[in-house]
Protein backbone atom coordinates (compact mmCIF):
# COMPACT_ATOMS: atom_id res chain seq x y z
CA UNK A 1 0.00 0.00 0.00
CA UNK A 2 1.17 3.33 -0.53
CA UNK A 3 1.81 5.83 2.45
CA UNK A 4 -0.76 8.85 1.89
CA UNK A 5 0.66 12.43 2.27
CA UNK A 6 -2.37 14.86 2.79
CA UNK A 7 -1.74 18.59 2.06
CA UNK A 8 -3.40 21.16 4.30
CA UNK A 9 -3.49 24.22 1.94
CA UNK A 10 -4.64 27.27 4.34
CA UNK A 11 -4.99 30.95 3.10
CA UNK A 12 -2.52 33.16 2.56
CA UNK A 13 0.02 29.88 1.79
CA UNK A 14 2.96 30.77 0.05
CA UNK A 15 2.43 28.80 -3.25
CA UNK A 16 6.39 27.27 -3.86
CA UNK A 17 6.02 25.76 -0.26
CA UNK A 18 2.26 24.45 -1.21
CA UNK A 19 3.87 22.71 -3.96
CA UNK A 20 6.84 20.89 -2.71
CA UNK A 21 5.52 18.01 -0.99
CA UNK A 22 3.38 16.67 -3.74
CA UNK A 23 6.80 17.32 -6.00
CA UNK A 24 9.01 15.09 -4.00
CA UNK A 25 6.85 12.44 -2.89
CA UNK A 26 4.90 11.80 -6.23
CA UNK A 27 8.26 11.59 -7.92
CA UNK A 28 9.70 8.82 -5.45
CA UNK A 29 9.41 5.40 -6.35
CA UNK A 30 11.02 1.91 -6.78
CA UNK A 31 13.42 0.58 -9.57
CA UNK A 32 10.07 -0.55 -10.97
CA UNK A 33 8.30 2.48 -11.29
CA UNK A 34 6.34 1.45 -8.24
CA UNK A 35 4.73 4.94 -6.74
CA UNK A 36 5.41 5.38 -2.66
CA UNK A 37 3.21 7.74 -1.67
CA UNK A 38 0.13 9.31 -2.76
CA UNK A 39 -0.29 12.93 -2.49
CA UNK A 40 -3.65 14.78 -2.16
CA UNK A 41 -4.08 18.70 -1.53
CA UNK A 42 -7.20 19.66 0.67
CA UNK A 43 -8.24 23.07 2.18
CA UNK A 44 -10.41 23.73 5.30
CA UNK A 45 -13.88 23.70 3.22
CA UNK A 46 -12.98 22.11 0.11
CA UNK A 47 -13.22 25.53 -1.96
CA UNK A 48 -10.07 27.82 -3.26
CA UNK A 49 -7.35 29.16 -1.52
CA UNK A 50 -5.13 32.32 -1.63
CA UNK A 51 -1.97 32.07 -2.27
CA UNK A 52 0.64 34.86 -1.67
CA UNK A 53 1.63 34.77 -5.42
CA UNK A 54 -1.19 36.90 -6.24
CA UNK A 55 -3.90 33.89 -7.48
CA UNK A 56 -5.91 31.35 -6.12
CA UNK A 57 -5.36 27.46 -6.16
CA UNK A 58 -8.45 25.33 -6.36
CA UNK A 59 -7.65 21.51 -4.34
CA UNK A 60 -9.31 18.62 -5.31
CA UNK A 61 -10.12 17.76 -1.80
CA UNK A 62 -11.63 18.87 1.75
CA UNK A 63 -10.53 18.74 5.26
CA UNK A 64 -12.67 14.74 5.05
CA UNK A 65 -9.24 13.22 3.94
CA UNK A 66 -7.15 14.66 6.98
CA UNK A 67 -8.61 11.59 8.98
CA UNK A 68 -7.14 9.36 6.00
CA UNK A 69 -3.37 10.95 6.44
CA UNK A 70 -0.17 8.96 7.39
CA UNK A 71 1.34 12.13 6.61
CA UNK A 72 0.11 15.45 7.34
CA UNK A 73 1.65 18.69 5.82
CA UNK A 74 1.45 22.06 6.30
CA UNK A 75 3.04 24.09 3.89
CA UNK A 76 3.70 27.87 4.99
CA UNK A 77 0.93 30.68 5.59
CA UNK A 78 2.84 34.45 4.88
CA UNK A 79 1.69 37.04 7.64
CA UNK A 80 -2.24 37.17 8.59
CA UNK A 81 -3.74 35.55 12.06
CA UNK A 82 -2.26 32.23 11.90
CA UNK A 83 1.42 33.40 12.17
CA UNK A 84 0.45 36.11 14.97
CA UNK A 85 -2.06 34.15 17.35
CA UNK A 86 -1.21 31.42 19.56
CA UNK A 87 -4.56 29.95 19.12
CA UNK A 88 -6.27 28.47 15.90
CA UNK A 89 -9.23 28.99 14.61
CA UNK A 90 -11.65 26.61 15.74
CA UNK A 91 -12.66 25.17 12.45
CA UNK A 92 -9.04 24.77 11.52
CA UNK A 93 -8.44 23.37 15.36
CA UNK A 94 -11.44 20.71 14.40
CA UNK A 95 -9.72 19.36 10.83
CA UNK A 96 -6.39 18.73 12.70
CA UNK A 97 -8.32 16.77 15.22
CA UNK A 98 -9.90 14.24 12.66
CA UNK A 99 -6.15 13.59 12.43
CA UNK A 100 -5.17 9.80 12.97
CA UNK A 101 -2.93 9.50 16.37
CA UNK A 102 -0.28 7.52 14.34
CA UNK A 103 -0.07 9.88 11.62
CA UNK A 104 3.34 11.58 10.87
CA UNK A 105 3.41 15.67 11.31
CA UNK A 106 5.71 17.77 8.61
CA UNK A 107 5.83 21.49 8.56
CA UNK A 108 7.63 23.85 5.84
CA UNK A 109 8.80 27.32 6.95
CA UNK A 110 6.45 28.97 8.82
CA UNK A 111 3.64 25.96 9.05
CA UNK A 112 5.37 25.30 12.32
CA UNK A 113 3.41 27.80 13.81
CA UNK A 114 0.44 25.97 13.02
CA UNK A 115 2.08 23.07 14.64
CA UNK A 116 3.24 25.03 17.00
CA UNK A 117 -0.35 26.05 18.03
CA UNK A 118 -2.30 23.33 18.02
CA UNK A 119 0.43 22.19 20.61
CA UNK A 120 2.23 19.70 18.36
CA UNK A 121 5.80 21.06 19.21
CA UNK A 122 5.52 21.25 22.74
CA UNK A 123 8.66 20.25 24.60
CA UNK A 124 9.99 19.46 21.28
CA UNK A 125 13.18 21.18 19.16
CA UNK A 126 11.56 22.78 15.68
CA UNK A 127 12.16 25.22 13.46
CA UNK A 128 10.93 27.47 11.05
CA UNK A 129 12.18 30.42 8.56
CA UNK A 130 15.16 32.27 9.87
CA UNK A 131 13.20 35.67 9.64
CA UNK A 132 10.42 34.08 12.01
CA UNK A 133 12.02 32.49 14.22
CA UNK A 134 12.77 34.63 16.92
CA UNK A 135 9.21 35.51 17.17
CA UNK A 136 7.98 32.09 17.11
CA UNK A 137 10.28 31.71 19.80
CA UNK A 138 8.55 34.76 21.86
CA UNK A 139 5.17 33.25 20.79
CA UNK A 140 5.41 29.59 22.02
CA UNK A 141 7.89 29.63 24.83
CA UNK A 142 7.07 26.10 25.02
CA UNK A 143 8.85 25.03 21.55
CA UNK A 144 12.84 24.94 21.51
CA UNK A 145 13.21 26.92 18.27
CA UNK A 146 16.05 26.08 16.81
CA UNK A 147 16.85 28.98 14.12
CA UNK A 148 20.05 28.10 11.90
CA UNK A 149 19.57 24.89 10.79
CA UNK A 150 17.42 23.60 7.79
CA UNK A 151 15.37 20.71 9.21
CA UNK A 152 14.61 18.92 12.50
CA UNK A 153 13.70 15.37 12.50
CA UNK A 154 11.66 14.76 15.99
CA UNK A 155 10.26 11.39 15.53
CA UNK A 156 6.79 11.87 14.26
CA UNK A 157 7.08 15.65 13.92
CA UNK A 158 9.34 17.25 11.31
CA UNK A 159 9.72 20.54 10.94
CA UNK A 160 11.90 22.55 8.19
CA UNK A 161 13.29 26.13 7.33
CA UNK A 162 12.47 28.44 4.83
CA UNK A 163 10.96 27.86 1.25
CA UNK A 164 13.55 25.54 -0.53
CA UNK A 165 14.80 23.67 2.90
CA UNK A 166 11.28 22.07 2.37
CA UNK A 167 12.61 20.06 -0.33
CA UNK A 168 15.52 18.85 2.03
CA UNK A 169 12.94 17.76 4.51
CA UNK A 170 10.74 15.83 2.30
CA UNK A 171 14.00 14.23 1.03
CA UNK A 172 14.91 13.37 4.14
CA UNK A 173 12.04 11.46 4.45
CA UNK A 174 11.92 9.55 1.94
CA UNK A 175 15.38 8.77 2.87
CA UNK A 176 14.34 7.30 5.89
CA UNK A 177 10.98 5.20 4.81
CA UNK A 178 13.06 4.01 2.10
CA UNK A 179 16.49 4.15 1.74
CA UNK A 180 19.49 6.28 -0.08
CA UNK A 181 18.92 4.85 -3.38
CA UNK A 182 15.50 5.76 -3.64
CA UNK A 183 15.99 9.28 -2.11
CA UNK A 184 18.49 9.82 -4.62
CA UNK A 185 16.75 9.23 -7.45
CA UNK A 186 13.96 11.16 -6.06
CA UNK A 187 16.55 13.96 -5.67
CA UNK A 188 17.46 12.92 -9.28
CA UNK A 189 14.08 13.36 -10.97
CA UNK A 190 13.03 16.54 -8.99
CA UNK A 191 16.75 17.95 -9.98
CA UNK A 192 18.22 18.96 -6.55
CA UNK A 193 20.68 17.82 -4.52
CA UNK A 194 20.20 14.05 -3.04
CA UNK A 195 21.53 15.36 0.72
CA UNK A 196 22.09 18.39 2.73
CA UNK A 197 21.99 17.20 6.41
CA UNK A 198 19.66 18.75 8.71
CA UNK A 199 22.08 19.96 10.92
CA UNK A 200 23.56 22.35 8.14
CA UNK A 201 23.27 26.26 8.59
CA UNK A 202 20.72 28.17 7.26
CA UNK A 203 21.56 30.99 4.75
CA UNK A 204 20.74 34.01 7.69
CA UNK A 205 21.31 37.46 6.22
CA UNK A 206 24.63 38.70 7.19
CA UNK A 207 26.64 41.85 6.51
CA UNK A 208 28.44 41.89 3.19
CA UNK A 209 32.14 41.22 3.05
CA UNK A 210 34.03 44.17 2.28
CA UNK A 211 35.23 44.54 -1.91
CA UNK A 212 38.51 44.50 -1.26
CA UNK A 213 38.94 41.83 1.32
CA UNK A 214 39.30 38.70 -0.36
CA UNK A 215 36.95 35.77 0.77
CA UNK A 216 37.42 31.98 1.72
CA UNK A 217 35.13 30.21 -0.65
CA UNK A 218 38.44 29.67 -3.02
CA UNK A 219 39.87 27.53 -0.53
CA UNK A 220 36.58 26.20 0.40
CA UNK A 221 36.74 24.71 -2.60
CA UNK A 222 40.02 23.40 -2.15
CA UNK A 223 39.72 22.07 1.00
CA UNK A 224 37.05 20.18 -0.39
CA UNK A 225 38.99 18.37 -2.98
CA UNK A 226 41.46 17.78 -0.36
CA UNK A 227 40.02 15.84 2.67
CA UNK A 228 42.56 13.03 2.90
CA UNK A 229 44.92 15.68 3.81
CA UNK A 230 46.52 17.15 6.72
CA UNK A 231 45.02 20.75 6.52
CA UNK A 232 45.78 22.60 9.50
CA UNK A 233 44.78 26.35 9.97
CA UNK A 234 47.86 27.36 8.79
CA UNK A 235 47.89 25.44 5.63
CA UNK A 236 44.34 26.79 5.30
CA UNK A 237 45.37 30.20 5.86
CA UNK A 238 48.37 30.35 3.52
CA UNK A 239 46.60 28.90 0.73
CA UNK A 240 43.71 32.32 1.44
CA UNK A 241 46.97 34.41 1.54
CA UNK A 242 45.60 35.87 4.43
CA UNK A 243 46.98 35.57 8.54
CA UNK A 244 45.70 32.96 10.53
CA UNK A 245 43.47 35.15 12.41
CA UNK A 246 42.01 36.85 9.61
CA UNK A 247 41.13 33.72 7.70
CA UNK A 248 39.59 32.20 10.52
CA UNK A 249 37.57 35.43 10.96
CA UNK A 250 35.86 35.74 7.90
CA UNK A 251 35.53 31.73 7.51
CA UNK A 252 33.25 32.03 10.68
CA UNK A 253 31.34 35.25 8.99
CA UNK A 254 30.95 33.65 5.51
CA UNK A 255 30.18 30.18 6.57
CA UNK A 256 28.95 30.26 10.22
CA UNK A 257 31.40 27.83 11.37
CA UNK A 258 34.90 27.72 11.92
CA UNK A 259 37.28 26.15 9.76
CA UNK A 260 37.74 23.00 11.91
CA UNK A 261 34.12 22.47 11.90
CA UNK A 262 33.16 23.21 8.28
CA UNK A 263 35.53 20.77 7.75
CA UNK A 264 34.65 18.02 9.95
CA UNK A 265 31.18 18.21 8.48
CA UNK A 266 32.76 17.86 4.71
CA UNK A 267 34.35 14.86 5.82
CA UNK A 268 31.51 13.18 7.41
CA UNK A 269 29.37 13.96 4.45
CA UNK A 270 31.90 12.41 2.35
CA UNK A 271 32.52 9.29 4.26
CA UNK A 272 28.74 8.81 4.18
CA UNK A 273 28.59 9.72 0.16
CA UNK A 274 31.16 6.92 -0.19
CA UNK A 275 29.19 4.46 2.58
CA UNK A 276 26.18 4.67 0.71
CA UNK A 277 27.35 4.61 -3.20
CA UNK A 278 30.58 2.55 -2.82
CA UNK A 279 31.09 -1.11 -1.61
CA UNK A 280 34.97 0.41 -0.62
CA UNK A 281 36.15 -0.67 2.80
CA UNK A 282 35.29 1.08 5.72
CA UNK A 283 39.42 1.23 6.20
CA UNK A 284 39.59 2.88 2.81
CA UNK A 285 36.57 5.57 3.26
CA UNK A 286 38.04 6.55 6.66
CA UNK A 287 41.49 7.59 4.76
CA UNK A 288 39.78 9.13 1.46
CA UNK A 289 37.50 11.19 4.17
CA UNK A 290 40.23 12.15 6.06
CA UNK A 291 39.71 10.60 9.16
CA UNK A 292 42.94 8.47 8.78
CA UNK A 293 41.72 5.69 11.28
CA UNK A 294 38.31 3.64 11.40
CA UNK A 295 38.98 4.57 14.77
CA UNK A 296 38.22 8.22 13.57
CA UNK A 297 35.38 7.87 11.42
CA UNK A 298 33.62 6.09 13.55
CA UNK A 299 33.49 8.14 16.30
CA UNK A 300 32.58 11.14 13.85
CA UNK A 301 30.08 9.46 12.23
CA UNK A 302 28.36 8.10 15.27
CA UNK A 303 28.49 11.62 16.73
CA UNK A 304 26.65 13.25 13.53
CA UNK A 305 24.19 10.71 12.90
CA UNK A 306 24.32 8.35 15.82
CA UNK A 307 25.23 5.02 14.23
CA UNK A 308 28.38 3.14 13.50
CA UNK A 309 30.00 3.17 9.50
CA UNK A 310 28.82 -0.40 8.41
CA UNK A 311 25.85 0.03 10.45
CA UNK A 312 25.02 2.90 8.56
CA UNK A 313 25.84 1.27 5.49
CA UNK A 314 23.15 -1.14 6.13
CA UNK A 315 20.51 1.21 6.89
CA UNK A 316 21.21 3.73 3.67
CA UNK A 317 21.49 1.29 1.01
CA UNK A 318 18.91 -0.34 -1.38
CA UNK A 319 15.90 -2.01 0.43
Amino acid sequence: MTHRVVVLALDDVVAFDLSIASRVFTSASLSAGQPLYETLTCTLDGGPVRTTAGFRLMPDHGPEILATADTVVIPGPYEGPLMTSTELPPELAAALDTVPATARWVSICTGAFVLAAAGKLDGREATTHWCHAGAMAEMFPQVKVTPDVLFVDDGTVLTSAGAAAGIDLCLHIVRTDHGSEVANHTARRVVVPAWREGGQRQFIERPVPEVADAGTSATRQWMSEHLNQPLDLRRLAEHARMSVRTFTRRFREETGLSPGQWLLRERVERARHLLESTELTVERIARDAGFGTTAGLRQHLNAAVGVAPLAYRRSFTCR
